[in-house]
């Protein structure tokens, strides 16, 4: 008996590590045979860097930064030329945006080890991304690639970690059901509009910290192929978040709940810009989508000036639908409204338990008062604070339309060819108007300013108000308690007073006031703030199940 279980112990051994090695070598095979189907380039001197002031050209393109703030690129050429211009009008802001997201993550992985292993994860999982990206956006990828800091090749190559960055937001949504990423817009035309033409509203809230959105971009492309067309991101993203074409065709991106991607596909920031760059109208937008397999959900909301409305592509790495409206408005948050996934297990979760429906409700409430919509009132939409029934909401809270964390507002009229873009902070700095009827017909002079100043939106009287020092003291003070939460270290008491006193609504406030008693052993005065935390407007399910189970666990 002795010598059948020894054997048996003996062949099981063997087994299992026969299964290892097979494991290994199989995840060995993949690794190493991840292709991101670098191009093949010789760089070409196509001119010199010439800089003066705010304004830098190379080889007849330009770049610059606005009184405003934001900074305006113009580029033109084939893939790769436009790449390696940009790279070069731009290496200093592509080497500060990928330090501020590399440092971000080391924020939360802060071990060496555990980074390089993140990395092996990552060639594993977009082993196939080369393939999934068309290869006019590879080439223009790589002319920026050249440009890259070295100083991060551990995470991979330039060229490789300028391609993985554009399914970083695809990734990071799906891992972490937004990501704070809780974007909402609409459009209105026909009746609900002040002269009848599509207007188009747009919060892109996507947040990776302030010093991310510190140098916002908005290019304005004219490729060898396709239509000329402008969208707002950031340093390196070719792809499109918000944008516009010279069609009058209108993009924007709206994350939708995902389950856990196996496999990289198309990142959707990709497909939004074949989109903007071959597409006219919904029709034509809708056939590229169909085209393009996605590993992560979104909702795609389209405007076309040649339509005369919008319309809303919805997808899924299994399916895509398009939803219309029947009316002169259509509304876009985070969850699906169409019959083919309405009714989905994964979208009725969402609107079970997500902003996302408050959101949409608000929107609508406020689109029925402020009709008909015009560029003024449509910001001060974008704009708002409050909850449904103006409700006080707390400031930053994820069921406002202004949650306080937007990367990026806009307001297009497709019609007439006028984008506005908003500056910081968030969505409450003033909107610069641009008219694309000038800018792409060369008219404008990129020496001076390009904006159309006399159809500039004043900034929002909140950022001159108390409210706007409260909230940024509160900001400070949220990040100074939790450190003293972590140590377990006393805070003055009127340091206390003056965190509940800079954001006396937002439910969030009394969590981190609890959580604080909590680590200091003061179990009476921690479940009474928690309790009153309950009362306040909370966004999700989870976050009141997750603040009820921490009384649970005190009482």
């Amino acid at each position: 008996m002795h010598k059948i279980l020894k054997k048996t112990i003996k062949y099981t051994a063997c087994g299992i590590g026969v299964l290892l090695l097979v494991i290994i070598l199989f995840v060995s095979i993949l690794y190493f045979s991840a292709d991101m189907l670098t191009p093949d380039y010789t760089p070409k001197a196509n001119g010199e860097l010439v800089q003066t002031d705010s304004l830098r050209e190379y080889a007849g393109n330009y770049l610059r930064q606005s009184n405003s703030g934001l900074w305006e690129l113009k580029v033109s050429g084939d893939a790769f030329q436009r790449g390696e211009a940009i790279g070069k009008l731009s290496s200093d802001l592509l080497y500060y945006q990928e330090k501020v997201f590399v440092d971000q993550i080391r924020e939360i992985v802060p071990s060496d080890n555990y980074l390089k292993f993140l990395r092996f994860f990552i060639v594993l999982f977009n082993r196939n991304l080369g393939e999934n990206v068309p290869e006019e956006f590879r080439d223009e990828v790589y002319g920026i690639s050249l440009s890259c800091t070295h100083e991060y090749d551990f995470i991979g190559t330039p060229y490789e970690r300028q391609l993985n960055y554009h399914s970083a937001h695809d990734l990071g949504h799906a891992m972490q059901d937004y990501m704070l990423v809780g974007c909402s817009s609409f459009a209105t035309w026909g009746e609900n509009s002040a002269d009848s033409s599509l207007i188009i509203g747009r919060n892109f809230d996507f947040y990776m910290g302030d010093k991310f959105a510190h140098n916002k971009l908005v290019s304005f492309y004219q490729p060898e192929q396709g239509y000329k067309f402008a969208s707002v991101g950031w340093p390196g993203m070719i792809g499109v978040l918000s944008g516009m074409n010279e069609t009058g065709l209108t993009v924007t991106i709206n994350a939708a709940k995902s389950d856990m991607p196996t496999a990289s596909a198309t990142p959707i920031s990709i497909l939004t810009r074949e989109i903007l760059q071959y597409a006219s109208t919904i029709d034509e937008a809708y056939a590229i989508a169909l085209k393009r397999k996605t590993f992560v959900s979104e909702s795609i909301l389209i405007g076309s000036a040649r339509d005369g409305r919008a319309a809303i592509i919805e997808k899924s790495p299994e399916k895509t639908a398009l939803f219309t409206s029947s009316g002169n408005q259509i509304i876009c948050t985070n969850h699906y409204q169409s019959d083919t996934f309405r009714n989905d297990e994964r979208n009725q979760e969402n609107i079970a338990t997500s902003d996302s429906p408050y959101r949409f409700a608000r929107l609508q409430e406020l689109l029925k008062e402020n009709k008909p919509i015009d560029p003024m009132k449509a910001a001060s939409i974008l704009r708002n604070q409050k909850g449904l029934d103006n409700i006080d909401l707390g400031m930053g809270n994820e069921m406002a339309i202004n949650q306080l964390i937007a990367h990026h507002s806009v307001i297009f009229l497709p019609e007439k060819q006028i984008m506005y873009v908003s500056t910081s902070p968030w969505q409450c700095g003033k909107y610069m108007a641009y008219d694309l009827n000038k800018i792409f017909s060369d008219t404008i002079d990129f020496h001076h300013e390009i904006a159309t100043l006399s159809l500039t939106i004043p900034e929002d009287n909140f950022i001159r108000q108390a409210n706007y020092k409260q909230f940024m003291a509160y900001k400070q003070l949220t990040k100074l308690i939790r450190e003293k939460i972590q140590r377990k270290e006393t805070i003055e008491t009127k340091v206390l007073n003056l965190y509940e006193a800079s954001n006396p609504s937002f439910y969030y406030v009394y969590e981190i006031l609890g959580d604080y008693y909590a680590a200091i052993q003061q179990t009476d005065t921690a479940i009474t703030y928690w309790q009153k935390a309950l009362t306040m407007p909370i966004p999700k399910q989870a976050e009141k199940v997750r603040i009820q189970q921490k009384i649970n666990k005190k009482q």
